[in-house]
């Protein structure tokens, strides 16, 4: 299985991002998508994961504005941020969970700035 990240860019604080990830090459069964990110210096954290039953959790930097969503259909993860922060600027990584294997995708890179 294979993880395609996209939808990251510049964004002046107080905006909004969508990233996408898709997963390709296998068949999932229960499985658990989320994003991570990792800013200059620091370590990677969890932003936001949602299991293949929808059901969802965030870091506490991320709730009120950012939401995790799914389309099992097309094995594909979402991350809606809103009411962007300087602090948000990191690459952020898809990761996949299922069947005992951790898939990590590309990172996509996210500035916050003006």
């Amino acid at each position: 299985v294979q993880l395609q990240a996209s939808g990251g860019g510049l964004v002046q604080p107080g905006g909004s991002l969508r990233l996408s990830c898709a997963a390709s090459g296998g068949a999932l069964g229960f499985n658990v998508m989320g994003w991570h990110r990792q800013a200059p210096g620091k370590q990677r954290e969890l932003v936001a994961s949602i299991t293949s039953i929808s059901r969802a959790n965030y870091a506490e930097s991320a709730k009120g504005r950012f939401t995790i969503s799914r389309d099992n259909d097309k094995n594909t993860v979402y991350l809606q941020m809103n009411s962007l922060k300087p602090e948000d600027t990191a690459i952020y990584y898809c990761n996949l969970l299922y069947s005992g294997y951790n898939v990590w995708g590309q990172g996509t890179q996210v500035t916050v700035s003006s």
